[in-house]
């Protein structure tokens, strides 16, 4: 009797989540599919994880049409699938500019205005990390190759959003990592630079007197 009532409660788990998936829109069904790639990546890793799970991801933060005329013509054949506004930080120096993060189905773009000022393709990206913290920090390493200026250091508003489309569109999931404490990054010609995590009254990013960058 049991192994009846057991197997009965199978059946109707298993009819009620056959009608649940039925019933689901096309849009429920990729939130669902990115919902569970941000998990696999953040879940129980980054601040910030739970309560993003209450927010939607939106499919782009700006459209095909807010890009310059010059950009997408730059990047046409390419099918643009998520574009929203980011701070870059130039590797040495560490200054703060506003630039665009355009992801197509092969390729990222930083762009400034009607420049793009770096493409990397998926098929060449190395890692993705990111801290354990509350910051929107996220570095893009690249290869040691003389088409790329060096790693690409991003400070992102809706940073689960952003890595998640990136790894999937990448197909890049396993590469991305959260940090704990202090992360290497490539600054060109064969040298390397130190980004330091720290907790703080307030958000702010700068160039301490060593010359590292450090995320508060």
């Amino acid at each position: 009797l049991m192994q009846t009532s057991e197997m009965l409660r199978k059946i109707c788990v298993r009819n009620l989540v056959r009608k649940y998936c039925r019933g689901l829109t096309a849009e429920r069904k990729v939130q669902l599919q990115q919902k569970v790639v941000t998990s696999a990546v953040f879940s129980g890793k980054k601040e910030g994880y739970l309560e993003s799970l209450s927010q939607p991801f939106l499919e782009t933060r700006l459209k095909e049409s807010d890009l310059n005329p010059k950009v997408l013509q730059l990047i046409r054949g390419e099918n643009i699938k998520y574009v929203t506004p980011v701070i870059k930080y130039d590797r040495n120096g560490f200054k703060a500019r506003e630039r665009l993060l355009v992801l197509t189905q092969s390729s990222a773009y930083v762009v400034e205005m009607a420049k793009i000022k770096q493409k990397i393709e998926y098929s060449t990206l190395k890692g993705i990390s990111t801290s354990n913290l509350s910051d929107g920090i996220v570095v893009i390493h690249v290869p040691e190759d003389n088409k790329q200026k060096g790693d690409v250091i991003l400070q992102c508003e809706h940073v689960f959003e952003t890595v998640t489309k990136l790894c999937i569109l990448a197909n890049k999931q396993s590469l991305v990592k959260v940090v704990k404490g202090s992360l290497r990054f490539r600054v060109g010609s064969g040298k390397e630079g130190t980004m330091v995590f720290s907790v703080g009254p307030e958000p702010q990013v700068f160039k301490d007197k060593t010359g590292q960058l450090t995320v508060v």
